[in-house]
């Protein structure tokens, strides 16, 4: 069963606790760490980041490749992932890749959430959709577009802008969404005229937002 909802919009239960579960399910982790959300809605409030490996996308442009061959990532199991997001007690969780709909989301985001975490993801849509989520970034790419189901429960539109023609895949995705789904685009981080790209089309169009990526302004992960 897949649902989305809005719960993320009001703080997760301070009183929060490991849940039991299947204790053998494994997924390949790249890398989990706590920061804050550097981008789209929720920019700036805690989050604890599981990064799970596998992609064939093959976005060009990708600052995560090294998540993409899945083989070079040993798995952990789903309650040690579990355990280490309750620990960091962040405001919600995220998952993201590599491409995380390439694996069966449904045993992690329901431990995550039985735990009393908020669980966002972060997606180009291209696999159908598992798992259970309070707020769901859809991303979606030229080169592998998304499953047709995801549309109508994203929460949120990120289109990465690096060239003109991104901005007609914008508009075409955007047709596709409903009409509370909030619209952002955000500027390629190695291309020099995006962010310009991005600003004019924003200011012509209002009901686009521009979306920086904060983190690596600052800094951090």
């Amino acid at each position: 069963m897949v649902i989305a909802s809005n719960d993320a919009l009001v703080a997760p239960p301070i009183n929060r606790s490991t849940t039991g579960g299947d204790s053998s399910l494994k997924l390949p982790v790249v890398e989990v760490f706590h920061s804050v959300q550097g981008e789209g809605r929720w920019v700036g409030h805690s989050a604890y980041f599981i990064r799970l490996a596998g992609c064939n996308v093959g976005c060009p442009w990708c600052d995560t490749k090294v998540s993409w061959n899945e083989k070079l990532h040993p798995p952990r199991s789903v309650a040690s992932i579990v355990a280490m997001a309750l620990e960091a007690n962040p405001h919600f969780v995220v998952i993201t890749g590599g491409e995380p709909l390439m694996h069966d989301l449904t045993e992690l985001t329901r431990m995550l959430r039985a735990a009393g975490l908020a669980v966002h993801l972060e997606t180009s849509g291209a696999y159908p959709l598992s798992g259970r989520f309070d707020w769901i970034t859809l991303s979606p790419k030229r080169n592998k577009p998304p499953e047709s189901e995801i549309y109508d429960l994203a929460n949120e539109l990120k289109v990465v802008i690096a060239e003109s023609e991104d901005l007609d895949w914008a508009e075409l995705q955007s047709q596709s969404v409903p009409a509370t789904t909030l619209k952002v685009l955000q500027p390629e981080w190695h291309a020099e005229q995006s962010n310009q790209m991005v600003l004019d089309y924003v200011l012509e169009q209002p009901q686009w937002r521009m979306s920086l990526q904060t983190h690596k302004y600052i800094g951090i992960r």
